[in-house]
């Protein structure tokens, strides 16, 4: 029995023993992604978890410790991370950082005031951009809240798996193509509850400017009474302007944000008397929704049951 013992721990010792590869992550759309394109090959560890600001998180040195033995740390990018290059001292050359929305294309930040032309052919909206009031700010840092964009994402990081994996190149390549299988169905979806709102109240006003890939994949215009950031404050004359425009427009309802302060919204509700629609997850680290799945679905819902039309009572 003893040699018997002793021959299993021989051969369990002989054995290769799997290592999954430990990626970082500074988002928790980008840990689902990791895990959706990883597989069984990677461990995510969340340095970023669902509940916290990704506007004012700066990594403590808890996060650092817990970063240590990662290949990968995956950030979003395109600013929205302003301690990136204090990070990157810090790691060193050990882990590789990740932006993955520097690959994908960016729009700008764009807030302005509507026009009438929601409905209009393309080159008449075109025409109308260039003679309407329009403030061009920053490039809008939120690029996840486009389905396609999650596509092109997917393909970032199974690149970056493989290049630090080779030996799961396969499987990354496999789990990049199921995930964009995934969001293309979930703009399908989308696409048909959206199709219920009326295309002259596809007017998206919000506080802050967090919507603008979503607006562009999924035919909306955006209003913003604030900025990108949760802490900027609205100009008396910019509130004005959007109460006028509210008024004008006939706009059914004004969407609040998870974990922004609704104030300068509910001044607004006050003094036009439109719906309040349900708080939309702008950020996409909200405890009940921090995948782009769970995201999408809960504002393409809160959205189509304050714009489209009452069904008929029966």
């Amino acid at each position: 029995m003893k040699h018997f013992i002793r021959s299993l721990c021989f051969l369990a010792a002989a054995l290769p023993t799997f290592a999954a590869t430990k990626v970082a992550t500074l988002h928790p759309i980008l840990a689902d992604l990791a895990r959706q394109v990883g597989g069984a090959n990677v461990e995510v560890v969340e340095i970023l978890k669902p509940g916290a600001d990704v506007h004012h998180f700066e990594p403590a040195p808890k996060d650092l410790a817990e970063m240590r033995g990662a290949k990968l740390l995956l950030a979003s990018g395109k600013g929205l991370e302003s301690f990136l290059d204090k990070l990157r001292d810090s790691l060193g050359a050990g882990v590789k950082l990740v932006e993955v929305g520097a690959k994908i294309p960016s729009i700008p930040f764009e807030e302005h005031h509507h026009e009438g032309h929601a409905d209009k052919e393309p080159a008449e909206k075109d025409k109308d951009h260039e003679e309407h009031d329009h403030h061009h700010g920053a490039e809008d840092p939120h690029w996840w809240h486009s389905a396609e964009n999650m596509k092109r994402a997917s393909r970032i990081v199974a690149d970056e798996l493989s290049a630090v994996d080779p030996a799961n190149a396969a499987a990354y390549a496999a789990g990049a193509k199921a995930a964009s299988k995934r969001f293309g169905e979930l703009k399908s979806w989308a696409q048909k509850e959206i199709s219920k709102i009326d295309r002259k109240d596809r007017l998206l006003v919000t506080a802050h400017g967090a919507f603008g890939y979503f607006c562009k994949e999924f035919g909306f215009e955006p209003i913003s009474v604030l900025s990108i950031g949760r802490s900027d404050d609205a100009s008396s004359k910019h509130i004005a302007e959007t109460i006028e425009e509210i008024r004008e427009h006939g706009i059914k309802a004004i969407f609040p944000e998870d974990q922004a302060n609704p104030k300068v919204l509910a001044e607004i509700a006050r003094s036009t008397g439109v719906k309040v629609g349900e708080p939309l997850i702008a950020d996409g680290t909200a405890k009940v929704a921090h995948t782009f799945e769970t995201m999408l679905a809960h504002n393409v819902r809160s959205i189509v049951a304050a714009l489209a039309p009452a069904a008929p009572v029966k």
